[in-house]
């Protein structure tokens, strides 16, 4: 079972359906005890960074998180919620982030149209098992105002261009994020989703 982890700010309806037409099973965790539950877990993310983080120390999922992530299970971040896994944000001030990944959040900075919002191409940086069936120019969709400066090139598995290159897939042995919502991301998407499953089940749906 993979588990979405439900702190009250994440697109769960439209993840759940995803993993629903992909043949795999799920459940909503809130409580820190539920994670060691389940074979993998994603991080759904949609609003502020400040306001998600400070949720997710009150349900004290914060430290289980972390060790879930250290004990090498997999766990994904989607869109904010892959901000989310590094270790900080300026949006609305400094925040402190989960620290997973090395790197944080900045806001996009230029005189062009931001949020960067629609789809856009995947150029794949790296060969790896979460791109099976997908490749370099496929497009996903995205909605973001902040954009992750890595902290270090070997974590960067995909980029986008929007004016400038921008972190849209990261990954470290079992800790990964993407910053668009492969949930609605057609075809593609649902491959990344399906790939991730399989990490987790161990089995293709």
């Amino acid at each position: 079972m993979i588990g979405i982890i439900d702190y009250g700010m994440g697109n769960l309806y439209s993840l759940s359906k995803a993993l629903e037409r992909l043949g795999y099973s799920y459940d909503f965790v809130s409580q820190p005890e539920r994670l060691n539950e389940c074979s993998g877990l994603i991080l759904p993310g949609v609003g502020a960074f400040g306001d998600a983080i400070a949720n997710i120390r009150e349900l004290g999922l914060e430290q289980a998180i972390q060790e879930y992530a250290a004990k090498g299970r997999p766990i994904l971040g989607i869109c904010l919620g892959m901000q989310l896994l590094f270790g900080k944000s300026e949006e609305h001030g400094e925040h402190i982030g989960l620290g997973l990944l090395s790197g944080g959040a900045v806001r996009f900075a230029g005189d062009f149209k931001i949020p960067h919002m629609g789809w856009n191409q995947l150029q794949l940086r790296q060969d790896h098992w979460l791109f099976d069936g997908v490749q370099s120019g496929d497009y996903v969709y995205f909605v973001h105002s902040y954009h992750v400066q890595v902290g270090s090139d070997d974590i960067l598995l995909a980029t986008s261009d929007y004016h400038q290159d921008v972190t849209a897939i990261v990954g470290r042995e079992n800790v990964y994020g993407m910053q668009f919502h492969p949930e609605k991301s057609g075809e593609t998407g649902m491959r990344l989703l399906r790939n991730f499953a399989v990490q987790c089940e161990g089995v293709l749906a």
